[in-house]
């Protein structure tokens, strides 16, 4: 068997993680046909099928499952490394994972998470979908519920709270709802709106940071996290909390990273800043109109 080259191994992982040629491609700057090619190689290669291929996209067959883990664990031994090179040059960065609501309460007290004379840089990924530290592709994440992952370590850091907010002051009988794109709506919350009130949706967009805008500009209402809504000051509540969407927040690291300084020196800063906003989080501030 040949020895397949890295470059090969890389674009496996952008199929595999990408869904197909397409995004391959987008994320490679490849042609989808040359991508197709060299995974056809890669399979020869290793004498194995590593994909099944459909007009849906491309699946991982056990073999392609199997060397997708394989270069899992490769990629995570050299962030490791990395890290621990970095580490002696002084610039070691910390990788944060959160959610949009989240990352916007860390970027607004960013001052209490990072401070002047530290010796580390912060790397903060946003996106809906739940944080991953297995293969060390974040140092910490924020996660809606305790992990089962064995390498994994986390802390309990409270409740969070939704509930339906409209523009303050405005008709409370407005029935038009505002939401993120069915297909963006990864969280519970986000998808209550296409649960509950479907035909009501009158506009979406693909980011839940354009929720309050929209509701404050007067175009209907939205459901959200209550530290957000109950903070913002043209904004107020309509009814009650929403129960069903009640959830306990949880702040994730790897069990073998989380005593490097850094990590844990952030971490324990994001500790204290969100549980000082514990009451918030849990909605028992709200607005008032």
């Amino acid at each position: 068997m040949k020895n397949a080259n890295w470059d090969s191994y890389q674009l496996f992982l952008q199929v595999a993680r990408l869904g197909g040629l397409t995004g391959a491609s987008t994320a490679s700057g490849l042609s989808p046909a040359t991508v197709g090619r060299r995974m056809l190689d890669l399979e020869q290669e290793v004498g194995r099928a590593l994909f099944s291929r459909s007009q849906t996209g491309y699946r991982l067959t056990r073999d392609g499952q199997a060397l997708l883990d394989h270069l899992q664990e490769m990629e995570a031994a050299a962030r490791k490394v990395e890290a621990w090179r970095q580490s002696g040059e002084g610039g070691t960065t910390v990788k944060v994972a959160a959610g949009t609501w989240l990352a916007w309460l860390l970027t607004e007290n960013f001052a209490a998470i990072r401070m002047p004379g530290d010796g580390f840089a912060i790397s903060l990924t946003i996106g809906e979908a739940r944080a991953s530290l297995a293969y060390r592709e974040s140092d910490i994440g924020i996660r809606a519920f305790e992990p089962e992952e064995a390498n994994l370590a986390a802390r309990r850091l409270g409740e969070v709270a939704y509930a339906c907010y409209i523009r303050r002051n405005a008709a409370e009988t407005d029935e038009r709802w505002i939401a993120v794109a069915e297909e963006e709506a990864i969280s519970a919350y986000l998808r209550w709106p296409h649960a509950n009130a479907a035909a009501a949706i009158v506009a979406t967009v693909n980011r839940p940071r354009s929720l309050p805008d929209l509701v404050r500009a007067g175009a209907g209402k939205a459901v959200l996290p209550c530290f957000v809504g109950d903070l913002h000051p043209d904004l107020q509540r309509l009814g009650g909390e929403l129960p069903e969407l009640r959830h306990a927040q949880w702040i994730v690291m790897n069990a073998e990273d989380r005593h490097r300084p850094e990590i844990r020196t952030v971490a324990d800063r994001m500790t204290k800043l969100i549980r000082s906003y514990a009451d918030l989080f849990a909605g028992k501030r709200p607005s008032r109109g």
